[in-house]
């Protein structure tokens, strides 16, 4: 996902083979809320958005079935209830997400965390995958076991974190074409 301020998130799915070469890819126009479901989901809003709206109308449009689908943001994790394949959140690891140090006027050290996300659905614990972070859904935890075994198939051709990035620069793109 993608998310615009002016326009509202953008979705993208990208269904890779057992190579990691794209198989289909499948985005969205923006998706905004409107002010009557901004107050009816309170919280909640993301993960229906997010994973209710966006990311199930994504795998619905899909010719062929994937047996894992991974998401870099934890609300996506809201797609399970729609599709009957594990789904997983890998965590991200970026500089904005560490914990940096800051000094006030007298050489006080303060601690400042990054920002924690509110609303996304709950999770089990995390467990590592290809290096990675990742979690399920806490209404499907029989979905870890099924991840492991399902990604021992992907494990030494695929980087488990690199097709966010193509996913990212292809919604760009549509984004840049249909402007003109």
């Amino acid at each position: 996902m993608v998310e615009d301020e002016q326009h509202g998130l953008f979705g993208g799915y990208l269904l890779l083979n057992s190579n990691g070469r794209p198989l289909e890819f499948h985005c969205t126009t923006p998706v905004r809320a409107n002010r009557a479901q901004e107050i009816l989901y309170g919280p909640t809003l993301r993960e229906y958005l997010c994973g209710e709206q966006i990311a199930a109308a994504l795998v619905r449009k899909t010719n062929l079935a994937p047996r894992l689908i991974c998401t870099d943001m934890p609300e996506v994790l809201a797609v399970r209830q729609h599709v009957e394949v594990p789904v997983i959140a890998v965590a991200q690891v970026a500089a904005e997400q560490s914990t940096a140090a800051a000094t006030d006027e007298e050489g006080q050290a303060w601690r400042v965390d990054a920002a924690h996300a509110v609303g996304a659905p709950k999770s089990t614990a995390l467990f590592s995958l290809a290096g990675a972070e990742v979690s399920v859904c806490d209404a499907h935890p029989q979905d870890r076991s099924a991840v492991i075994e399902i990604w021992q198939t992907f494990a030494a051709r695929i980087d488990l974190t690199e097709p966010f990035g193509r996913i990212h620069e292809a919604i760009s793109e549509a984004q840049q074409a249909q402007r003109g």
